[in-house]
Protein backbone atom coordinates (compact mmCIF):
# COMPACT_ATOMS: atom_id res chain seq x y z
CA UNK A 1 0.00 0.00 0.00
CA UNK A 2 1.56 3.35 -1.09
CA UNK A 3 -1.15 5.45 1.70
CA UNK A 4 -0.16 5.62 5.05
CA UNK A 5 -3.82 4.82 6.10
CA UNK A 6 -2.78 3.94 9.97
CA UNK A 7 -1.00 6.99 10.09
CA UNK A 8 -3.59 9.44 8.52
CA UNK A 9 -6.21 8.06 10.57
CA UNK A 10 -4.48 8.47 13.75
CA UNK A 11 -3.73 12.40 12.82
CA UNK A 12 -7.46 12.67 12.42
CA UNK A 13 -8.67 10.70 15.07
CA UNK A 14 -6.12 13.03 17.40
CA UNK A 15 -8.06 16.31 15.93
CA UNK A 16 -11.12 15.07 17.27
CA UNK A 17 -12.45 15.91 21.01
CA UNK A 18 -14.20 13.09 23.11
CA UNK A 19 -17.46 11.89 21.81
CA UNK A 20 -17.35 12.55 18.44
CA UNK A 21 -17.07 9.59 16.03
CA UNK A 22 -15.28 9.13 12.86
CA UNK A 23 -17.07 7.58 10.10
CA UNK A 24 -14.20 6.50 7.46
CA UNK A 25 -16.02 7.82 4.44
CA UNK A 26 -14.18 4.31 2.25
CA UNK A 27 -16.16 4.58 -1.41
CA UNK A 28 -13.87 3.59 -3.94
CA UNK A 29 -10.89 2.44 -1.90
CA UNK A 30 -9.66 -0.95 -1.92
CA UNK A 31 -10.52 -3.49 0.74
CA UNK A 32 -6.99 -3.48 1.97
CA UNK A 33 -6.92 0.90 2.53
CA UNK A 34 -10.24 -0.63 4.70
CA UNK A 35 -8.59 -3.78 6.37
CA UNK A 36 -5.32 -1.08 7.16
CA UNK A 37 -7.94 1.24 9.09
CA UNK A 38 -10.01 -1.63 10.44
CA UNK A 39 -6.63 -3.08 11.93
CA UNK A 40 -6.04 0.25 13.76
CA UNK A 41 -9.56 0.10 15.67
CA UNK A 42 -12.03 1.77 13.01
CA UNK A 43 -15.24 0.45 12.61
CA UNK A 44 -17.92 2.88 11.12
CA UNK A 45 -16.99 2.87 7.26
CA UNK A 46 -19.20 5.04 4.90
CA UNK A 47 -20.32 4.16 1.68
CA UNK A 48 -22.37 5.24 -1.15
CA UNK A 49 -22.79 2.66 -3.30
CA UNK A 50 -24.93 -0.15 -3.37
CA UNK A 51 -23.01 -3.15 -5.53
CA UNK A 52 -19.70 -1.92 -4.24
CA UNK A 53 -20.77 -1.70 -0.48
CA UNK A 54 -21.90 -5.65 -1.20
CA UNK A 55 -18.84 -7.07 -2.17
CA UNK A 56 -16.92 -5.23 1.06
CA UNK A 57 -19.66 -6.29 3.04
CA UNK A 58 -19.20 -10.21 2.12
CA UNK A 59 -15.21 -9.98 2.08
CA UNK A 60 -14.51 -7.36 5.47
CA UNK A 61 -14.81 -8.23 8.87
CA UNK A 62 -18.45 -9.12 10.00
CA UNK A 63 -18.14 -6.05 13.17
CA UNK A 64 -18.17 -3.19 10.63
CA UNK A 65 -20.90 -0.95 11.01
CA UNK A 66 -21.68 -0.04 7.03
CA UNK A 67 -23.29 3.75 7.03
CA UNK A 68 -24.52 4.17 3.55
CA UNK A 69 -23.70 7.95 3.49
CA UNK A 70 -24.70 8.76 -0.24
CA UNK A 71 -27.98 9.74 -1.78
CA UNK A 72 -30.31 6.67 -1.52
CA UNK A 73 -33.21 5.63 -4.22
CA UNK A 74 -35.96 3.91 -3.01
CA UNK A 75 -35.65 0.86 -5.21
CA UNK A 76 -32.17 0.14 -3.60
CA UNK A 77 -33.00 -0.13 0.14
CA UNK A 78 -33.71 -3.53 -0.11
CA UNK A 79 -30.28 -4.59 -0.84
CA UNK A 80 -28.95 -3.09 1.90
CA UNK A 81 -31.51 -3.42 4.60
CA UNK A 82 -29.89 -6.79 5.62
CA UNK A 83 -26.98 -5.27 7.13
CA UNK A 84 -26.47 -1.80 7.18
CA UNK A 85 -26.21 0.04 10.34
CA UNK A 86 -27.39 3.85 9.66
CA UNK A 87 -28.56 5.46 6.44
CA UNK A 88 -27.29 8.94 6.86
CA UNK A 89 -29.44 10.95 4.60
CA UNK A 90 -32.89 10.61 5.01
CA UNK A 91 -34.17 13.30 2.53
CA UNK A 92 -38.06 12.25 2.04
CA UNK A 93 -40.95 10.35 4.15
CA UNK A 94 -41.11 7.93 1.11
CA UNK A 95 -37.30 7.17 1.71
CA UNK A 96 -38.70 6.26 5.34
CA UNK A 97 -41.15 4.27 5.42
CA UNK A 98 -39.27 2.68 2.64
CA UNK A 99 -36.34 1.75 4.95
CA UNK A 100 -38.77 0.88 7.62
CA UNK A 101 -40.58 -1.55 5.13
CA UNK A 102 -37.57 -3.19 4.52
CA UNK A 103 -36.03 -3.72 7.52
CA UNK A 104 -38.94 -5.32 9.06
CA UNK A 105 -38.38 -7.70 6.29
CA UNK A 106 -35.16 -8.93 8.45
CA UNK A 107 -36.27 -8.45 11.49
CA UNK A 108 -34.34 -5.29 12.03
CA UNK A 109 -34.23 -1.46 13.49
CA UNK A 110 -32.09 0.54 11.29
CA UNK A 111 -31.45 3.77 12.30
CA UNK A 112 -31.29 6.77 9.93
CA UNK A 113 -30.22 10.47 9.89
CA UNK A 114 -32.49 13.14 8.45
CA UNK A 115 -30.80 15.06 5.58
CA UNK A 116 -30.97 18.83 5.86
CA UNK A 117 -30.43 21.13 2.79
CA UNK A 118 -28.99 24.49 4.18
CA UNK A 119 -25.95 25.12 1.84
CA UNK A 120 -26.00 27.50 -0.55
CA UNK A 121 -25.65 25.80 -3.65
CA UNK A 122 -28.58 23.96 -5.49
CA UNK A 123 -27.65 20.32 -4.07
CA UNK A 124 -30.24 18.31 -5.05
CA UNK A 125 -30.73 16.13 -2.31
CA UNK A 126 -32.06 17.05 1.75
CA UNK A 127 -34.79 18.60 3.35
CA UNK A 128 -35.62 22.32 4.00
CA UNK A 129 -35.80 23.25 7.58
CA UNK A 130 -39.45 23.68 6.96
CA UNK A 131 -39.91 20.63 4.95
CA UNK A 132 -37.97 18.77 7.85
CA UNK A 133 -40.27 20.58 10.60
CA UNK A 134 -43.76 19.50 8.64
CA UNK A 135 -42.66 15.96 7.92
CA UNK A 136 -42.06 15.45 11.75
CA UNK A 137 -45.52 17.16 12.77
CA UNK A 138 -47.36 15.20 10.44
CA UNK A 139 -46.38 12.34 12.29
CA UNK A 140 -46.46 9.56 10.41
CA UNK A 141 -42.99 8.40 11.32
CA UNK A 142 -43.93 7.21 14.99
CA UNK A 143 -45.78 4.21 13.15
CA UNK A 144 -42.22 3.28 11.69
CA UNK A 145 -41.06 0.57 14.17
CA UNK A 146 -38.42 -0.70 12.22
CA UNK A 147 -36.15 2.71 11.71
CA UNK A 148 -35.02 4.31 14.57
CA UNK A 149 -34.17 8.77 13.78
CA UNK A 150 -31.38 9.47 15.42
CA UNK A 151 -30.15 12.65 14.80
CA UNK A 152 -29.71 15.52 11.97
CA UNK A 153 -26.97 15.44 9.35
CA UNK A 154 -26.05 18.05 6.67
CA UNK A 155 -23.40 19.19 4.24
CA UNK A 156 -21.91 22.64 4.23
CA UNK A 157 -21.61 24.62 1.00
CA UNK A 158 -18.45 23.46 -0.89
CA UNK A 159 -16.34 26.86 -0.39
CA UNK A 160 -13.43 28.30 1.09
CA UNK A 161 -15.11 30.48 3.18
CA UNK A 162 -14.77 29.24 6.56
CA UNK A 163 -17.45 32.00 7.78
CA UNK A 164 -20.26 30.75 5.72
CA UNK A 165 -19.33 27.12 6.72
CA UNK A 166 -19.23 27.82 10.16
CA UNK A 167 -22.86 29.50 9.92
CA UNK A 168 -24.34 27.27 8.13
CA UNK A 169 -23.05 24.46 10.50
CA UNK A 170 -24.15 26.51 13.60
CA UNK A 171 -27.77 27.05 11.95
CA UNK A 172 -27.92 23.43 11.54
CA UNK A 173 -27.04 22.29 15.68
CA UNK A 174 -29.69 25.03 16.42
CA UNK A 175 -32.30 23.08 14.61
CA UNK A 176 -30.95 20.10 15.77
CA UNK A 177 -31.94 22.15 19.21
CA UNK A 178 -35.15 22.90 18.39
CA UNK A 179 -36.19 19.38 16.83
CA UNK A 180 -35.15 17.75 20.13
CA UNK A 181 -36.68 19.79 22.09
CA UNK A 182 -40.31 19.10 20.10
CA UNK A 183 -40.03 15.52 19.18
CA UNK A 184 -37.06 13.73 20.82
CA UNK A 185 -37.09 15.41 24.73
CA UNK A 186 -37.48 12.14 25.78
CA UNK A 187 -35.58 9.84 23.47
CA UNK A 188 -31.84 9.33 23.97
CA UNK A 189 -30.94 8.01 20.26
CA UNK A 190 -31.60 11.74 18.68
CA UNK A 191 -28.15 12.68 20.12
CA UNK A 192 -26.23 12.38 16.31
CA UNK A 193 -25.51 15.68 14.47
CA UNK A 194 -23.33 14.57 11.27
CA UNK A 195 -21.10 17.18 9.49
CA UNK A 196 -17.57 17.86 8.95
CA UNK A 197 -15.94 16.10 5.98
CA UNK A 198 -11.91 16.42 4.88
CA UNK A 199 -12.35 19.90 3.93
CA UNK A 200 -13.80 21.32 7.46
CA UNK A 201 -14.60 18.93 9.93
CA UNK A 202 -12.07 20.56 12.13
CA UNK A 203 -14.79 23.58 12.36
CA UNK A 204 -17.81 21.03 12.06
CA UNK A 205 -16.24 19.82 15.71
CA UNK A 206 -16.32 23.02 17.30
CA UNK A 207 -19.48 23.60 15.97
CA UNK A 208 -21.18 20.47 18.08
CA UNK A 209 -21.19 17.69 15.47
CA UNK A 210 -21.24 14.40 17.22
CA UNK A 211 -20.04 12.60 13.79
CA UNK A 212 -17.49 13.22 11.10
CA UNK A 213 -17.25 11.60 7.47
CA UNK A 214 -13.90 11.84 6.31
CA UNK A 215 -12.29 9.92 3.54
CA UNK A 216 -9.95 11.89 1.21
CA UNK A 217 -7.83 12.92 4.42
CA UNK A 218 -7.24 9.14 5.04
CA UNK A 219 -7.26 7.09 2.37
CA UNK A 220 -5.75 9.46 -0.38
CA UNK A 221 -7.25 10.01 -3.65
CA UNK A 222 -10.30 8.06 -5.14
CA UNK A 223 -9.55 4.75 -6.95
CA UNK A 224 -12.17 4.63 -9.59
Amino acid sequence: MNYDVAKNLHDVLGNLPEGVRLVAVSKFHPNEYLQAAYDEGQRIFGESHEQELKLKQETLPKDIKWHFIGHLQTNKVKYIAPYIDMVEAVDSLKLLKEINKQAAKHDRVIKVLLELHIAQEATKYGLTPDACRQLLAEGEWRELHNVQICGIMMMASNTDDEQQIRKEFMETADFFDEVKAEYFADDDAFCERSWGMSHDYKIAVECRSTMVRVGTTIFGPRVY
